[in-house]
């Protein structure tokens, strides 16, 4: 309804518009044009109508068809003349009276067509017959004839009575004669072809006569002054229309102009409610990152850029987080806060009126009575005042901004926005310290844990590896002082010695890799990780492939974890090794990338940002586009003692990272691989994030694996022992069944995996029927064509992508058992005993 005036107002003006535009136009001018080119046609044709007439008379024209064409034309230039008349009805009364005097000459011609033809044949044969009584023998008949024709040819010019009366005293002249029987005939024809022109000829003259009467322009001249006044007046109109065009035009631009000013008003209001947003959004990015070393500096930035927007000397927030009170301040350079400030708002500030949205807004402190509230904020040196409170009325925490120096804040209606600045740092203190607690606490478990685990397996290490390559080198001693020294066998077993020294450097390497292996996200360089790695593939590369590392960039650093970017690494070269049949050099080149758009590399897609690039290049046989296609599937392999989980295990190790791997090879053309990392500025170091959420870890919960592979199945338990699971695994249905059924409480989760030829599902739902009660997650490569009621009647709780992930296992896991804790069917919530 509020929309009503507005429509009709826009309704109106664009009839007004549309009626100033048809009436400036001036539609008529053609229109009158036309007429007067009609009418100018109408008095032309009559004009050449009369001459055709008067050729027709003197006998220049043997026919009528230039005659006829005048009358059509005639007719076509009064016909466009009522046409173009309209509804005028002056104009249609001037027009009838052109019409019915046209309708009276039209009569005349057709009268003068008719008699003229007669008078053209009766000359004619008058002539004859003159001629041949002119050669008669008769003196008397040769005299009067010519006086007959003599008298016809006078009242050809002359019709007067006297003229009229001579011939007709010649024709009966002519009749009283005595023609001799040979003349007879001609005589006869001859008189009566003389008395039809003595007839004919006055007739005629009387029509040419009447017909030149009518041929005047009077009436043409009365229509002639109608279509110009009517023309005269349309041009008026049209300068009177042009002048309320001008003037509406006028109107249109003051209210565009004063509608200009508002939008303006309005778009600075939105342009600068928008630019505070933004600042609000970049504050909460900023938050996002930020760690709990740096959330001092972080809220000050913040508070800086907000007191940017209201004018403030000095800004500050203050929260209880349990029962520690913290303060964040900034201040202009020469403002200093007061003893106290802003500490003691909390208790002050509830004192003012801060209306439901909890936001005191004070633009110019000014105390009004000796009692006024305001007074204890002139004490502190305040002159303007914006305070924005945690809600209903909580004294946990405000944020506060000051003008100290006599003035005022800058006076903003949009105030209220402040409130998303209070809740998007009060959450980020909170977190940055609830996230400070849990790091100590998993990084207290995760040492703990990792101690254990690596203490074990170094010893392990140590004790075996370690009494071998003492026996190797204890022997090769030995052997050595039975051998001439400098001969080919002293040679070889000094060969065997350096071998094993390069063995134990090696074992100790594997034992610091270990210790080094936190399982955190950190800044790594990455030349100085490729330095470790060549030291590590020296002793187990092929003495036939010779490694170089050539553009090793010193400021390239990625974060990540760097066991795992040494094992990519790692398994690069030493498929390029195994892929060399010949001596040849395997190239590792390291480069830094700055994108300022996202680039397709592989199968994902990258930037924009800073990147790493680490390429790893071989002169080996290369690959086919079918091989491409498929060397980073799980298990695929091209050589008989492949494993083929090498370069998947780089592609999941690289997308983790938030990178991408691509490859180039061509039949005998050698390859190349290379892995995208994002890059962190070496000057501003990024703080390290972790690897795996020990919370989604397992606490000895048995999971029951099905998969007809049992190689894959094998390795599947190894992952789910890593996540701290215990596995049981079953390379068929009856037996999984049965195990079931025999110890109903001995299974927490069920993991079917992808089966081929679709028949996991079918799976799935026997085990289901067998034990309704049990949590079960299915591997598969697409969920893309899997219903959902499929999956609910089969009592699937989880999906998870085929090969498995542990990461995404383990939060499958977590979340089935806890759903089926909640539930009451886990066995240690049923108190299994």
């Amino acid at each position: 309804m509020r929309s009503a005036p507005l429509v009709a107002c826009v309704a109106f003006v664009l009839a007004l518009l549309t009626w100033l535009l048809l009436n400036g136009l001036n539609v008529n001018s053609a229109r009158y044009d036309t007429q007067l080119q009609a009418l100018g046609d109408f008095s032309r044709f009559e004009r050449g109508m009369t001459r055709e007439v008067l050729t027709a008379r003197a006998g220049l024209s043997r026919n009528y068809d230039g005659l006829v064409e005048m009358v059509n034309a005639y007719d076509d230039a009064l016909t466009k003349l009522r046409d173009t008349a309209g509804l005028d009805v002056e104009q249609t009364g001037a027009i009838d009276v052109l019409s019915a005097r046209a309708g009276r000459q039209e009569s005349l011609i057709e009268r003068f067509k008719s008699r003229n033809a007669l008078l053209q044949n009766s000359f004619a044969y008058f002539v004859l017959f003159s001629d041949k009584l002119a050669e008669s023998d008769t003196r008397p008949l040769v005299t009067a004839s010519s006086a007959l024709a003599a008298a016809m040819l006078r009242l050809t010019l002359d019709t007067s009575d006297a003229a009229a009366r001579q011939v007709e005293d010649r024709l009966e002249e002519l009749a009283q004669l005595q023609t001799p029987p040979a003349e007879k005939d001609s005589v006869s024809a001859l008189l009566t072809h003389g008395q039809m022109l003595h007839d004919l000829l006055p007739d005629i003259d009387i029509i040419l006569k009447t017909l030149v009467a009518e041929s005047n322009n009077r009436e043409q001249d009365a229509m002639l002054a109608l279509i110009l006044k009517r023309q005269l007046a349309a041009r008026a109109s049209a300068r009177q229309t042009r002048l309320l065009q001008y003037i509406t035009s006028l109107l249109l631009l003051s209210g565009i102009l004063y509608f200009g000013v508002l939008l303006r008003k309005r778009a600075v209001t939105l342009r600068r409610r928008a630019t505070f947003e933004h600042a609000i959004a970049n504050i909460s990015m900023l938050f996002i990152n930020s760690s709990n070393e740096r959330i001092a500096t972080d809220v000050e930035m913040a508070l800086h850029q907000l007191a940017g927007y209201i004018g403030a000397d000095r800004a500050y927030f203050a929260c209880v987080v349990g029962t520690t009170m913290h303060t964040y301040r900034w201040s202009r350079d020469g403002v200093a806060f007061e003893p106290g400030w802003p500490e003691r708002l909390l208790g002050l500030a509830p004192r003012f009126d801060g209306g439901d949205d909890g936001i005191v807004y004070i633009p110019k402190v000014n105390g009004s009575h000796r009692h006024d509230t305001m007074n204890l904020l002139a004490e502190a040196g305040v002159s303007g005042w914006l305070c924005i409170m945690a809600a209903y009325g909580s004294r946990d925490g405000i944020l506060g901004f000051d003008a100290v120096r006599g003035g005022a804040l800058t006076y903003w209606a949009e105030v209220s926005l402040f409130r998303m600045a209070f809740d998007a740092i009060g959450n980020a203190i909170r977190r940055a310290r609830l996230e400070g607690e849990k790091e100590r606490l998993q990084a207290s478990l995760q040492h703990a844990r990792r101690m254990e685990t690596i203490g074990t397996f170094a010893s392990g290490i140590a004790h075996n590896f370690n009494n071998i390559v003492g026996a190797i080198l204890g022997y090769a001693e030995m052997a050595d002082a039975r051998v001439p020294s400098g001969s080919r066998p002293a040679a070889s077993l000094a060969e065997i010695r350096r071998a094993g020294e390069r063995a134990r450097e090696l074992v100790e390497q594997i034992l610091s890799f270990g210790r080094r292996g936190e399982g955190r996200r950190e800044r790594v360089c990455v030349k100085t990780l490729v330095d470790e790695t060549k030291s590590l593939l020296a002793a187990s590369l092929p003495s036939h492939v010779k490694f170089e590392v050539s553009d090793a960039a010193d400021t390239a650093f990625v974060t990540g974890e760097p066991a795992q970017l040494q094992q990519v690494i790692l398994n690069l070269c030493n498929n390029a090794a195994q892929a060399m049949k010949e001596p040849g050099r395997i190239e590792l080149r390291i480069e830094t990338r700055e994108l300022a758009r996202a680039l397709p590399i592989g199968r994902s897609e990258v930037g924009p940002g800073r990147f790493t690039v680490i390429s790893v290049t071989d002169p080996g046989p290369g690959m086919d586009e079918a091989t491409l296609e498929q060397i980073f599937e799980p298990f695929f392999t091209t050589r008989p003692d492949g494993n083929g989980l090498g370069l998947a295990t780089v592609r999941e190790i690289v997308e983790q990272h938030g990178g991408a791997i691509a490859v180039q090879s061509k039949p005998d053309a050698g390859t190349r691989f290379d892995v995208w990392l994002p890059s962190g500025d070496p000057d501003e170091p990024r703080p390290a994030q972790c690897g795996h959420d020990p919370a989604l870890r397992g606490a000895g919960e048995t999971v029951l694996v099905i998969d007809t592979d049992r190689r894959r199945l094998l390795r599947y338990e190894e992952i789910l022992a890593a996540l701290g699971y215990e596995p049981v695994g079953f390379t068929g249905l009856a037996e999984a069944i049965d195990a079931c059924r025999a110890a109903h409480a001995r299974f927490d989760a069920a993991l079917v995996c992808h089966l081929p030829g679709g028949s996991s599902l079918e799976l799935a739902a026997a085990l289901h029927d067998a034990v309704p009660d049990l949590p079960i997650i299915l591997a598969a490569p697409s969920t893309r064509d899997l219903a959902i009621p499929s999956l609910k009647t089969s009592g699937i709780t989880e999906l998870v992508h085929h090969p498995l992930v542990s990461a995404e296992l383990a939060g499958a896991l977590a979340r089935s058992l806890v759903a089926s804790v909640r539930s009451g069917t886990s066995r240690r919530a049923a108190g299994v005993s």
